[in-house]
């Protein structure tokens, strides 16, 4: 985690000294190599502060920090971007810089987790790559992850686009969600407490596959009623990113064997990353079709909420109907 904010931090540095297309080249890798790290590490460093016992809720916290952090530097950055021209993107750049610097020397000094030992044999013996529930658990959790990523990617352009819609609604939607994000996940944990942990990723993927249909059928109605029926839609798609991500990050630490944890919680960031990767890919048929974006994302949040069902029993039963 400490290595990660110095990689990151070069990245942003290098950014300052970049003249040509290497260099900045040189910045986006170094930024991506410690970002990747950061999460790979991240959940698995959580876990070990946050002590025995089920992690939803410590889960939850981090994940509203997060909201509200990505809310506040867009915020910032699109303060200084309008207010200070070309001279923001350099002071936005440093504060970057700045601030994953304070980032490592506080994880250095002041995050003490606890120490795992690790049975030599045994963390040879274990890998993700050779679990099957668990690879299926990554699988299933990158189809609604890419549900997710298709509402921040794709909601822009099918408003702006598709819909002809003024240019600030995204915002607000993005806002919406934002702040709903940032306030409610440890109410998400709460309200969903009574559920098993892989229920309440069939109930989030069910919710996906609503808002997909909801959202599609804006196009059936009045320009002036389109507006107001999307922020409706927009409710149904926070709850279901809230009670996914809620749940789903302690479902995979549960899951996951004690001794190779960490390395069982970085394979299973890949299915965040891949979704990432694969949204914009979705978004981009809207050239072809207006509802076929749409009908692949319902089809991949139908498929994780069937895949979910079929794994259930297969998963370590501790990690499916933790007691919170």
């Amino acid at each position: 985690m400490v290595l990660s904010q110095v990689i990151q931090a070069a990245g942003a540095f290098t950014y300052l000294a970049a003249d040509g297309v290497a260099v900045t080249v040189l910045a986006a890798a170094l930024l991506a190599t410690g970002q990747q790290m950061f999460y790979g590490s991240l959940f698995a460093l959580i876990a070990d502060v946050a002590g025995v016992g089920p992690k939803d809720k410590a889960f939850a916290v981090v994940g509203m920090v997060r909201s509200a952090s990505f809310g506040a530097g867009t915020l910032a950055a699109a303060v200084l971007l309008s207010t200070a021209g070309p001279t923001g993107y350099t002071v936005a750049i440093t504060l970057d810089g700045v601030s994953f610097v304070l980032c490592a020397l506080l994880l250095r000094f002041r995050v003490h987790p606890m120490a795992h030992v690790v049975p030599p044999q045994e963390s040879k013996a274990q890998s993700p790559l050779r679990d099957r529930p668990y690879l299926a658990l990554i699988g299933v959790t990158f189809l609604v992850g890419l549900a997710t990523d298709f509402f921040l990617v794709g909601i822009p352009v099918f408003t702006v686009e598709q819909l002809h819609m003024p240019d600030w609604v995204p915002g607000a939607f993005l806002g919406l969600i934002t702040a709903i994000t940032a306030t409610c996940g440890t109410l998400a944990v709460q309200a969903t407490r009574m559920y098993k942990r892989t229920t309440a990723v069939v109930l989030s993927s069910g919710l996906f596959a609503v808002w997909c249909v909801a959202a599609l059928a804006t196009v059936l109605l009045p320009s002036a009623w389109r507006i107001p029926y999307l922020l409706v839609t927009t409710l149904i798609v926070a709850a279901a990113v809230l009670i996914f991500q809620s749940r789903v990050n302690a479902l995979a630490e549960a899951a996951a064997p004690p001794a190779v944890r960490g390395r069982y919680l970085a394979a299973f960031q890949y299915a965040f990353a891949i979704a990432g990767v694969a949204a914009p890919g979705v978004v981009g048929l809207f050239q072809i079709a207006i509802w076929l974006p749409w009908l692949v994302v319902f089809v991949c949040a139908c498929l994780a909420a069937w895949g979910m069902r079929k794994i259930d029993a297969k998963l370590p039963q501790h990690a499916v109907a933790a007691s919170l």
